[in-house]
């Protein structure tokens, strides 16, 4: 194969592999998996479609499958964190043991019985048979921790339930690794014609603790890599090449003892990787640095890979065979509703939740591909087919699995997502948590501004209550920060929360309004610097006091004017932010707004994001906009924008 032959398939991939990104991303946007996007590109681009990526081109591109398979077993392993399992590890593992035994047994059993129906088993003998169900078995077991830490995320889940189901998911990857490698070299032996006796299960079983010894050396090496002084896309590039020479050495012990022996030596380059991340993990000091070199490096093999698996799928299989995936997707249904069922009962999980805990592992994605994929590689006469289906019903996994995980989380009552809008119209409320001199002189300059105030303090504190407070704003006691109590003071219909308490009651406080209360504009007093990605994660603004002054005075001396316009210290100037709720302002343009000639635009916020404001930026209904001016010109803007 010449030089030409090689760069141009790469090159055309490449750019099909950009246009993937954008149409993954326009996938998301339909709420459809970012990596069905990636597979209809590479359907679209592939020898059934425009034919941008023909079919001679796919086994020179061979060794993007390998780089990509080995960095999904290292990120399968690196998943595998023993500290954070180990609260629910008997739940683990009895649901654990349930799946993969009613999984790996009712799919194994269905396409053994189905053989006669799928062109390509037509004419192979009984042992033939039985190799390709154990492994299409093999594979169904496969799970997706990286759908699944996404729905976790995405609605902020937490509790029994998911942990359970996140350490069960990345304890699968873990064992249908194991288990494809002992099916992978039974079905080798049993296609090879080599029978099926104690030899070969002896054989088997030494193939498999190779693999182990070599994926404990490898996870020796990768420290060395990720912490080499080069930029991280170095390191990155480092740790392909390492599970790029996994499969190569893989590959030519199996030709070498093919060759001189009589029978073949099947290490699984899959086990070695995923040992290797495991231990990188769990044994070493640098699971950190190992976990950012995967993260800089996924985007893009993820995208080649899936890129290239659409591109592999031979159409004119599953045009005649698309009945059966939807069978096998049905079949996989039902086994995982059996195995998440009794092993939630041995466990002794609560039984609403065995009911629902099916729902939490449809979702198949980046270990399964790869296992379908490396079928077809290594069984070439029937492989390729034989991954066409498989990855027909991972689609189905993939569409279906992250809605019915959703669903879940939202049944055990485990997802916290920002509550729904309020109507805030009319005089707008603050409430400040905490009661000394600060607050009190912020909830002053606050009324003075046209807000309605309310000071909340705990009952503890009704001895610091200020013995002449007047009639500028309400001090209130409580004597917990349950919902209800917040409630009864008016919480569910502030426009902003100021919380000076100590941290681990602003940190609830900030849960309660951004789970149940959904007020977007919370300010939290917080020197303490470990809990501040929590509040990032609420939605919350974080004010350091030990570094707040120093900050205001840093804005004073770069840019006073601007610094005294937003602080309102100007003569006769004031700042406020106006929502838009007139529909006659509904696109139109800054300049035809006729504002006060003493008020000034500063910026126009929408759905969450800045705008970069001219004077042809047009309003929409919902925009936030924050001007200068006095505050006669400011009051009548605020008419001018209200509905």
């Amino acid at each position: 194969m010449n030089l030409i032959e090689f760069v141009l398939p790469l090159a055309a991939v490449g750019l099909i592999a950009l246009s993937a990104s954008t149409i993954g991303e326009a996938f998301t946007r339909w709420r459809l998996p970012l990596i069905t996007g990636f597979l209809f590109t590479g359907i679209l681009a592939g020898p059934y479609a425009l034919g941008l990526i023909p079919t001679e081109a796919l086994p020179k591109l061979r060794f993007i499958d390998q780089v990509a398979l080995a960095f999904i077993a290292f990120a399968a392993g690196s998943e595998l964190n023993l500290h954070e399992m180990r609260g629910s590890f008997r739940s683990i593992r009895w649901v654990t043991l349930g799946l993969v035994a009613s999984t790996f047994t009712l799919a194994s059993t269905v396409v053994y019985l189905i053989a006669d129906t799928l062109p390509f088993l037509n004419g192979m003998p009984a042992s033939g048979r039985v190799a390709v169900a154990i492994l299409a078995g093999a594979v169904m077991v496969a799970r997706s921790p990286s759908s699944a830490i996404a729905v976790v995320n995405e609605l902020r889940a937490r509790g029994p339930f998911t942990r359970m189901v996140l350490g069960v998911t990345v304890t699968m990857d873990v064992v249908v690794i194991v288990l494809f490698a002992f099916c992978s070299s039974v079905a080798d032996a049993l296609l090879t014609q080599l029978g099926f006796d104690l030899a070969v299960v002896a054989l088997v079983l030494a193939e498999i603790l190779v693999s182990i010894g070599l994926g404990f050396a490898a996870g020796k090496l990768v420290p060395l890599l990720v912490s080499l002084p080069r930029s991280r896309s170095v390191r990155a590039g480092l740790l392909l090449f390492l599970g790029f020479l996994v499969f190569t050495f893989s590959a030519t012990v199996r030709g070498l003892t093919h060759e001189h022996w009589p029978f073949e030596v099947l290490l699984e380059p899959l086990l070695i990787c995923m040992v290797a991340g495991f231990v990188v993990t769990n044994f070493t000091g640098f699971r950190t640095s190992f976990r950012r070199v995967l993260d800089d490096a996924s985007p893009p093999v993820y995208t080649l890979f899936f890129t290239l698996a659409g591109a592999s799928l031979a159409l004119d299989v599953l045009a005649t065979t698309w009945q059966i995936a939807l069978a096998l997707f049905a079949v996989r249904v039902v086994a995982i509703g059996i195995g998440s069922f009794l092993g939630g009962t041995a466990a002794g999980d609560p039984a609403r939740l065995n009911r629902i805990g099916w729902m939490a592992f449809i979702t198949q994605a980046g270990i399964g591909l790869g296992l379908a994929k490396e079928v077809a590689a290594e069984f070439p006469a029937w492989g390729g087919s034989f991954a066409t289906l498989i990855i027909s019903v991972i689609v189905l996994n993939q569409i279906v699995g992250p809605p019915l995980f959703k669903w879940a989380l939202n049944l055990a009552g485990e997802a916290r997502v920002r509550a729904g809008r309020r109507d805030l119209r009319g005089t707008p409320l603050a409430i400040v948590f905490g009661l000394d001199g600060q607050s009190l002189a912020l909830a002053r300059q606050l009324n003075a501004h046209g807000w309605q105030v309310k000071v909340a303090a705990r009952g503890e504190d009704r001895r610091a209550e200020p013995r002449d407070n007047g009639s500028e704003f309400e001090i209130v006691f409580l004597d917990d920060l349950e919902p209800e109590t917040l409630i009864a003071i008016g919480v569910d219909k502030a426009q902003a929360i100021v919380t000076l308490l100590p941290d681990d009651e602003n940190e609830r406080l900030c849960e309660l309004a951004f789970e149940r209360f959904g007020t977007k504009n919370v300010i939290v007093q917080s020197d303490d610097r470990e809990r501040w990605p929590r509040y990032t994660e609420l939605g919350a603004t974080i004010i350091d006091p030990a570094t707040a002054l120093v900050s205001l005075l840093d804005h004073f001396v770069r840019s006073p004017t601007a610094t005294e316009l937003l602080l309102g210290m100007g003569r006769d100037q004031e700042v406020a932010e106006i929502k838009v709720l007139n529909p006659l302002l509904h696109k139109v343009a800054l300049r035809d707004l006729k504002l006060p000639l003493d008020t000034l635009v500063l910026s126009v916020s929408r759905n969450g994001a800045s705008l970069i404001s001219h004077g042809y930026t047009e309003l929409e209904i919902g925009d936030r906009v924050t001007l200068v001016g006095s505050q006669v010109s400011l009051d009548e803007v605020t008419v001018k924008f209200a509905d």
